[in-house]
């Protein structure tokens, strides 16, 4: 849900969200925690949220549709093991993503071929020029983040590394480019 929380605001910076419940005792608890912990949205938060809820629906929009040509490509390249994006057929999860949503953000993940080391894929990262490295999910900006899933999961299933990508509003074909020449550079064979 963070990803999703963070679209409202543009910019990636805020964080806002909402615990809701019927049971009256169990809202007194949360409140409670909330006061306890010190979690409250600054006015400064607020005022991001409402000027750019209206604009909202079509930057999701974007997000999703370049977000999803971005992973469809990517599923075609031979460096590519398994692209990890809800709206793929061949994606875990798919049919429930059916089912429940209408459209998909700009977040997915690729596991990059096992051939390449996770240093090679580092630095097909640091070769990107369009995307930052980062994972701050819903602003502007096109983002890349490697995570070593495999020293983290016994059950994980894959042996190549793992990256998150978070499309941005900039040009698909731009970011498409982007992504092929760093490929180009740092994992031919």
């Amino acid at each position: 849900m963070q990803a999703l929380t963070k679209y409202p605001s543009g910019g990636s910076d805020v964080l806002m969200g909402a615990t809701i419940t019927r049971d009256y005792d169990l809202h007194l608890k949360l409140k409670r925690a909330r006061m306890m912990l010190g979690f409250n949205v600054s006015a400064d938060d607020c005022a991001l949220v409402l000027r750019n809820l209206p604009s909202t629906a079509l930057r999701y929009a974007v997000h999703g549709r370049s977000a999803l040509a971005i992973a469809q490509w990517l599923k075609t390249r031979s460096e590519v093991e398994k692209v990890l994006h809800p709206a793929l057929p061949d994606c875990g999860g798919h049919a429930h993503w059916k089912r429940d949503f209408s459209g998909s953000g700009g977040l997915f993940s690729v596991i990059f071929n096992s051939a390449f080391a996770q240093a090679q894929v580092d630095a097909f990262i640091e070769g990107l020029k369009l995307f930052k490295i980062g994972y701050s999910w819903g602003g502007a900006h096109s983002l890349a983040a490697p995570y070593e899933l495999s020293a983290a999961r016994n059950a994980w299933p894959y042996r190549g590394a793992l990256v998150r990508f978070f499309i941005g509003l900039e040009d698909e074909h731009d970011l498409h480019a982007d992504l092929e020449q760093s490929m180009n550079r740092h994992l031919a064979r």
